[in-house]
């Protein structure tokens, strides 16, 4: 009789635990998950010009000044609501954007940056995610600090607002900016 009893507790230990895990996971914020590439030299990458597929372009073009790396897509609502303050970032505090249009149709993206403004030194295309994949890119937009030397150092996942950009963003851009001086 006494086994029975163990047993029949069995199931509800399991639920237990298996409940604490749900409510922990659901406690968790998608855009804290840490990038391991944080603190390593940005991926290789070999991507035509968004505007003239003709010309390639390289990690070479993240090196010499601090870079805000954006991947965006013409497709997804959370990159048309960062796109002002994109283009007030690189208006008014003078940094490199480079944008990195990503599994987007290049008509449907260079339309967008006609009808909202180009916030971008240069727009890296990425349709198939032949890059994407190695700079853990999962969703759209994600934001890459890319300090002078080419080395990460910080990603941030969902739309740059102007809290994100004073609060998180700019104290690192300003850092190593400072660095580079």
């Amino acid at each position: 009789m006494k086994g029975s009893k163990t047993r029949a507790l069995i199931p509800l230990g399991i639920f237990l635990v298996l409940a604490a895990l749900l409510f922990y996971g659901l406690q968790l914020d998608p855009r804290k998950v840490p990038s391991p590439l944080v603190g390593k030299p940005a991926p290789e990458f070999d991507l035509p010009s968004l505007r003239d597929p003709q010309q390639r372009l390289d990690r070479e073009l993240l090196l010499g000044e601090v870079s805000l790396v954006n991947v965006w897509a013409s497709w997804c609502p959370s990159c048309r609501q960062e796109h002002a303050e994109l283009l007030r970032i690189a208006r008014e505090h003078g940094v490199r954007v480079i944008g990195f249009n990503w599994k987007d149709d290049r008509a449907s993206a260079l339309l967008m940056l006609r009808q909202y403004g180009n916030p971008y030194t240069v727009s890296l295309y990425d349709p198939d995610n032949e890059a994407g994949i190695d700079w853990g890119v999962y969703g759209a937009p994600e934001t890459f600090v890319v300090d002078p030397e080419g080395i990460i150092r910080h990603k941030e996942i969902g739309p740059i607002t102007p809290e994100v950009w004073e609060e998180k963003i700019r104290p690192i851009v300003e850092q190593y900016r400072a660095r580079n001086s």
